[in-house]
């Protein structure tokens, strides 16, 4: 189970930070306009995205878009809201870092978060905005029952 989900687990508040990478390829943006349907040229033709003034062709935005999903996953977020400002293209083999932050969590848990994800070159690539709702006590007694549920199956 990630640190992700072990800080879920012990308590998230406002200011808490989480990190992580991941270097995009051709073939998820393949698979990705496959299961979206999103067939824009500008990620299949390399002609088509220097039309349009890019290198090549590039990754779809919500694929990349899509980090957040694995920290809210990890998190055990219920999201009511997400925006995204994107600011530069993604190309297939570059590294793209998110950090996303709690901004606000309520007495109820509601929270909000900002998100910024930058290249390898530090160039912000996407920034987001996040609102849902957090686990209460609840969800984290269950979190922390399937970690250790876990823990103990790979022990043997």
């Amino acid at each position: 189970m990630s640190e992700i989900r072990k800080k879920t687990i012990a308590g998230l508040k406002a200011g808490d930070s989480f990190t992580l990478t991941r270097t995009f390829t051709e073939e998820e943006t393949l698979s990705f306009g496959e299961i979206s349907r999103d067939q824009n040229p500008v990620h299949y033709s390399d002609d088509f995205a220097r039309a349009k003034n890019l290198e090549g062709k590039i990754c779809h935005g919500l694929l990349v878009g899509g980090m957040i999903t694995e920290v809210g996953g990890q998190i055990g977020w219920l999201a009511s809201g997400m925006n995204f400002r994107f600011r530069r293209p993604v190309y297939f083999g570059d590294t793209i870092t998110c950090v996303f932050t709690l901004t606000e969590v309520d007495e109820r848990n509601r929270a909000r978060a900002e998100a910024v994800l930058s290249n390898q070159h530090g160039e912000t690539v996407i920034d987001a905005w996040l609102t849902g709702v957090l686990p209460g006590p609840e969800e984290q007694e269950v979190m922390s029952a399937m970690l250790s549920e876990k823990e103990a199956m790979s022990r043997g």
